[in-house]
């Protein structure tokens, strides 16, 4: 997958590069089945997405893990174009983190990409023993050749944003990346841009608070995640903490792909609104509210004002466009970002939610919409949920969803996609002058799975892409 050259590592020399990379042609994204009437592992599915092949659309292979009920979340790389210039390196294993057993898999997608399998299990009590973490989310690897994971908690799911580091080849666990006692209170997502000696860290809230649903008197007393952390990447120190006004529950965080650049945006959840961070002159940071997403009032929901969810954001490789899903409202939207602090909004698109017209929730007053949407029925089928998970592809020309957020918060908020069953769909992109299309020949139907219907995830291209890879 690499750009044709005699001593290349992994991925490409500059994210305008990768956007010339070849087309994708299969997807990984793990498959939940925790909180589904199902008994049966977690897996990683591969789907065929060449409109090309006669599997088009098609779940081409499952690999189940040897567990139950570890909750895949997200994945993430051995290597990346971060090890460029190491022609050692070769993206080989994909590493699927467990949210809520800690274990970690890391899964062999070289040998065979059409069918991968297991290459090794990484035990919690490895993790607990050497980190004194657990619940973990993102995995990102780095230019020494290790992969870093960030943690939500410790062990007893108390709140803890650490960072386990792997080694690279062998994935043994050789401690936390951060120094000891150094872990932020609380953890979720994080980007590191090394020409900044920077990473971001973000908050959800501690595993035991969200594990088994969301309850709002939690946001009232405090203990969703409000803050930004920043750390100086060579001294694995934090050195700053950003205070977000109006931005609770941050969570993917997205600097801009010029390794150059010294500002990124990080999407706040239940607030609604994406915020700006960047570097102020003295070497200190700072972070603004540039896109904000009103709340509807509703009637038949769980609170009076329903809030769009901001779940997943995205930054096209040539830093032109920012994509991100409001799960609840039900909307995918894409903003130009030539301006960085003046997002202008440029597509728009309803993909399922939670105000579809004639469902249990009644729209009374909306400062975005004259009506509420209709329901999204792809190739016969009523989508259930809403989008959630995000992938771009490289050229920027296509845009893949899918529509569960966590197995709790899917059954809680959408018990309709326990039944059916969660899908991938993708979205045509106009990358001159913006604007989303839905293509009505895409569906992949989670509901249809041999075992019943699953819960798929975040999606990852066997040769990286833009949220998984970080150049330096």
């Amino acid at each position: 997958m690499a750009t044709e050259c005699g001593k290349c590592g992994p991925g490409y020399p500059s994210p305008l590069e990768a956007m010339k990379g070849p087309r994708e042609e299969i997807v990984y994204l793990p498959c939940i089945y925790r909180n589904t009437n199902t008994e049966a592992p977690d897996y990683l599915a591969t789907v065929d997405v060449d409109p090309k092949s006669p599997q088009y659309c098609q779940v081409i292979h499952r690999l189940p893990m040897p567990h139950l009920k570890d909750e895949l979340h997200h994945s993430g790389w051995n290597t990346c174009s971060s090890c460029f210039g190491d022609s050692t390196k070769s993206r080989t294993k994909l590493l699927l983190p467990s949210l809520i057993s800690s274990r970690i898999y890391v899964v062999d997608v070289g040998t065979e990409p059409r069918a991968p399998k297991l290459h090794k299990v990484v035990e919690p009590k490895d993790i607990h023993a050497k980190c004194d973490l657990g619940y973990l989310h993102t995995t990102h690897c780095l230019a020494s050749g290790e992969v870093m994971i960030s943690s939500l908690g410790d062990p007893k799911g108390n709140g803890k944003g650490g960072f386990v580091l792997l080694d690279g080849e062998t994935f043994e666990v050789k401690g936390t990346w951060e120094r000891p006692g150094g872990a932020a209170p609380m953890g979720y997502d994080f980007w590191y841009q090394p020409r900044h000696n920077v990473m971001v860290s973000t908050e959800w809230a501690a595993p035991n608070v969200l594990q088994d649903g969301f309850n709002p008197a939690d946001v009232e007393a405090g203990l969703y995640g409000n803050h930004l952390h920043v750390w100086d990447w060579q001294r694995h120190e934090r050195v700053q903490t950003l205070t977000l006004q109006d931005g609770l529950i941050p969570l993917e965080i997205r600097f801009l792909h010029n390794p150059a650049a010294d500002q990124g945006f990080v999407g706040c959840a239940l607030s609604s609104n994406i915020q700006r961070f960047y570097k102020n002159e003295g070497g200190t940071w700072s972070v603004e509210k540039v896109i904000q997403v009103p709340p509807k009032k509703v009637k038949g929901w769980m609170l009076p004002e329903m809030p769009g969810l901001i779940t997943d954001i995205l930054l096209s490789l040539d830093d032109h466009f920012l994509y991100f899903s409001n799960w609840l409202h039900g909307d995918l939207r894409q903003y130009d970002i030539s301006d960085p602090q003046r997002p202008r909004l440029t597509g728009q698109l309803f993909l399922g939610g939670s105000i579809v017209k004639g469902g249990p929730v009644q729209v009374l007053e909306d400062q975005e919409l004259n009506s509420q949407p209709e329901p999204l029925v792809v190739k016969g089928k009523q989508v259930a949920g809403g989008p959630q998970m995000i992938q771009l592809s490289l050229d920027g020309k296509r845009l893949y969803v899918t529509t569960s957020l966590y197995s709790a918060w899917d059954k809680q908020f959408y018990p309709d996609l326990i039944r059916e069953g969660s899908v991938m769909l993708q979205i045509d992109v106009d990358t001159v002058t913006g604007g989303l299309k839905l293509n009505p020949n895409f569906l992949v139907d989670f509901g249809k799975e041999p075992l019943g219907p699953a819960l798929a995830h975040e999606l990852r291209y066997p040769g990286g892409d833009c949220s998984s890879d970080i150049w330096l």
